[in-house]
């Protein structure tokens, strides 16, 4: 359903079960640069009023995931950590060319914006589904829901916004891409790393 070309391996979840708080801290701020993104898509193109009023509900949706995933993290008797750098998303932001047309941005964002969206799904799936942590696997369980639709509605303003044969090709490629960057990742307690 989610068009990845490389799953996540699983035993990422072992990973993951030795540093709980880690990976909470990682996805805490996952969530926050999320509603960013949103925010600043409503920023660079207000005249675009449908996109303008998605991410209006996606930045408060979002910023509840943060709120959310930080009592989880209160719960533990933990704070929230320091932000780590998201490798996952520094590389990815490499495969489009700088520059181009304002509407070419703008797609290039959103293709970016539905991947991370599809990738944090998967590895959400993968987490409801392994991880030991029966409280961690239905709060997960719910939120991959919320991720999946997050992805559609990313892709679909993509489609609207540009040339969909262009779309679906930048697309494809992106996924292409994107399967190489994760041979080398996931073998880190973070979100998408």
């Amino acid at each position: 359903m989610l068009g990845l070309k490389l799953p996540t391996d699983p035993r990422w979840v072992n990973i993951v079960e030795k540093n709980i708080e880690e990976i909470l801290t990682d996805h805490a701020y996952c969530e926050q640069k999320a509603a960013s993104t949103a925010i600043s898509l409503i920023i660079g193109f207000p005249e675009k009023s449908e996109l303008v009023k998605e991410m209006t509900a996606l930045a408060r949706e979002e910023m509840g995931h943060f709120n959310m995933v930080h009592d989880k993290i209160l719960k533990r008797g933990w704070v929230l950590g320091r932000e780590r750098k998201d490798e996952y998303v520094i590389e990815l932001m490499k495969f489009f060319p700088k520059g181009g047309s304002k509407e070419t941005h703008l797609v290039h964002k959103l293709l970016y914006a539905a991947l991370i969206e599809a990738r944090s799904c998967e590895r959400f799936r993968l987490l409801s589904e392994e991880i030991a942590d029966e409280e961690l696997s239905e709060f997960y369980r719910n939120l991959m829901v919320s991720e999946a639709n997050h992805y559609t509605m990313f892709l679909k303003f993509a489609r609207k916004y540009g040339n969909k044969e262009e779309v679906e090709q930048k697309w494809q490629d992106l996924l292409e891409y994107e399967a190489g960057l994760m041979k080398d990742l996931g073998k880190k307690e973070t979100m998408h790393g």
